[in-house]
């Protein structure tokens, strides 16, 4: 992808986020379109491209009154909506769409036709984990956090300092779910889930989506909204199943998609201004520095500790509070995209001034896959 090529035009959450009873999966993901379009001035007949995931292409198309020339229902978990925007700029560039609409929408705490399917006991978790007590996210992020603790000799209190780090960053966010600051006491004595993840640790469970729009950059000029570029891409895969990863101590997925959109943006990690990492468990943020380049194995925690990712510090991350304690409905990768363009556009409740380059890392499943986009709001 030329970089710069594709832009960002719109970019909304749903209305509420946290709590929502009387909105269903599909409910979320229109309301979030409807939010986008509204502040594009666009209409259904003018988009021609959809991508989402758990719910299909054909249902969101079919009920937002779209006809599409493209589509992708791309579904590999929470990184889904960055491969999403991925596979749009390529559309896009190919000239098989001109406007995309990628939408997310999770009923993750009501549960209102929720469509996330169980674990199949013919798949490969079904059968080679499953009966041995691998029963969801903390007990399996568990394995990886242990063995890293170990190989570098890092105690848990630095893991669960990522934790009250982003509760300073949710603190001056009036739309995050929780406020109040913590302590890394507070956290090493909430309430226990999975050694050695305390509950504080642990993403929150919440209802909510969004969605984006993009289209050519040449177009980004014709709508009312502050445009954001993106110079680079990259996604990949490794494996839905812990007991199969190459690494413990590191994300092999993480590494090949940060290397290809880092290559294609043609930046270095000295010019990245602003940073998100997906953060389900608060250890995911010290594998992405780690794996992104930021850090050298085994100094992501200290690096934390030493408040470089903290307000302001020399590099801020996951400044809407993250899936700690901003929102998390079970795929949190577009809210991740959210705040990476809310910064670039200037409009972040914590805004780090002066931001021009800003990097979003996703995960999917427990490293299973990964994405990368790099967002500027400079023209290239």
């Amino acid at each position: 992808m030329k970089p710069g090529s594709i832009a960002v035009v719109g970019a909304c959450e749903t209305t509420e986020l946290g709590k929502i009873p009387h909105m269903s999966n599909i409910q979320l993901h229109a309301d979030a379109a409807l939010n986008a379009m509204a502040e594009t001035g666009l209409k259904p007949s003018d988009i021609d491209g959809v991508a989402c995931c758990r719910e299909e292409p054909t249902e969101m198309a079919h009920y937002l009154g779209i006809t599409p020339k493209w589509v992708d229902g791309t579904a590999v978990g929470g990184t889904s909506f960055l491969i999403h925007l991925r596979h749009a700029c390529a559309a896009i560039n190919e000239g098989l769409c001109e406007t995309v609409l990628i939408t997310h929408g999770e009923s993750g705490r009501s549960n209102v036709v929720k469509t996330r399917p169980p674990v199949h006991p013919g798949s490969l978790n079904g059968q080679f984990e499953a009966p041995y007590g691998v029963a969801g996210p903390p007990t399996m992020f568990t394995l990886p956090v242990l063995r890293y603790c170990k190989e570098y000799g890092v105690p848990i209190e630095k893991i669960a300092n990522v934790a009250a780090i982003q509760r300073e960053w949710a603190g001056k966010n009036p739309r995050a779910m929780f406020q109040d600051p913590i302590t890394v006491d507070d956290v090493m004595n909430a309430r226990m889930i999975a050694w050695p993840f305390t509950l504080l640790m642990c993403c929150l469970v919440t209802d909510g989506g969004g969605a984006l729009i993009v289209t050519k950059s040449e177009r980004a000029k014709d709508f009312p909204t502050n445009p954001v570029y993106i110079l680079g891409t990259g996604e990949s895969v490794e494996t839905r199943m812990v007991s199969q990863l190459e690494s413990y101590t590191s994300s092999r997925a993480f590494r090949v998609s940060s290397t290809k959109a880092f290559e294609e943006s043609g930046i270095k990690h000295s010019d990245v201004d602003h940073l998100m990492i997906y953060d389900a468990f608060a250890h995911l943020p010290v594998w992405g520095l780690e794996d992104l380049g930021f850090c050298e194995r085994g100094e992501g925690p200290d690096f934390i500790w030493e408040r470089n990712t903290a307000p302001g510090g020399k590099l801020p991350m996951n400044t809407s509070g993250g899936g700690l304690s901003y929102t998390h409905t079970g795929m949190y990768g577009m809210f991740a995209l959210q705040e990476s363009i809310r910064q670039m556009r200037g409009t972040a409740p914590a805004q780090v001034e002066g931001a021009q380059i800003g990097v979003c890392q996703g995960v999917g499943g427990m490293f299973a896959a990964a994405g990368t986009i790099v967002f500027t709001n400079q023209e290239v």
